[in-house]
């Protein structure tokens, strides 16, 4: 006679981080890129919306875009920002906008995929404060 795992209660489950994106409804990288977010045990709700509106509601400047903006624990993510800086984020608390990872450079998440073959451009993981200002938050060589 086998044994049947109970489930645990609800209060014992460890609440993931709700992350709410807009993106084209039609671009495979934003695809990619939230199942890396999901992957890393955010909770994600898209929206296939694009991401224009939401860039200016969060104050992100558009020089900073790219194919898709979130939005986490009142920061705005603009990009490919891998989540492990969105979990440094997040635990260190700056005073500022959030991140950006601007344009969709190879080799970040979501712009990783089999059709690169491999090829890893290097990026700068932005901290933008919320004037605009940015400065160097992880580097990707």
């Amino acid at each position: 006679m086998g044994l049947v795992p109970l489930g645990l209660p609800a209060w014992a489950a460890k609440e993931r981080t709700a992350v709410q994106v807009w993106k084209d409804p039609n671009c495979g990288c934003c695809k990619d890129w939230v199942v890396h977010l999901e992957q890393a045990g955010f909770k994600v709700t898209v929206q296939q919306t694009g991401n224009a509106d939401a860039r200016k509601r969060l104050g992100m400047p558009d020089a900073l875009g790219s194919c898709h903006t979130a939005e986490v624990a009142g920061y705005a993510i603009e990009g490919h920002v891998p989540a492990k800086e969105i979990q440094r984020l997040l635990r260190e608390k700056p005073k500022a906008l959030g991140l950006a990872v601007p344009g969709m450079p190879v080799g970040s998440p979501g712009m990783d995929g089999a059709i690169y073959q491999g090829r890893k451009d290097p990026y700068d993981v932005l901290l933008v404060a919320k004037g605009g200002a940015t400065s160097i938050y992880q580097s990707y060589r």
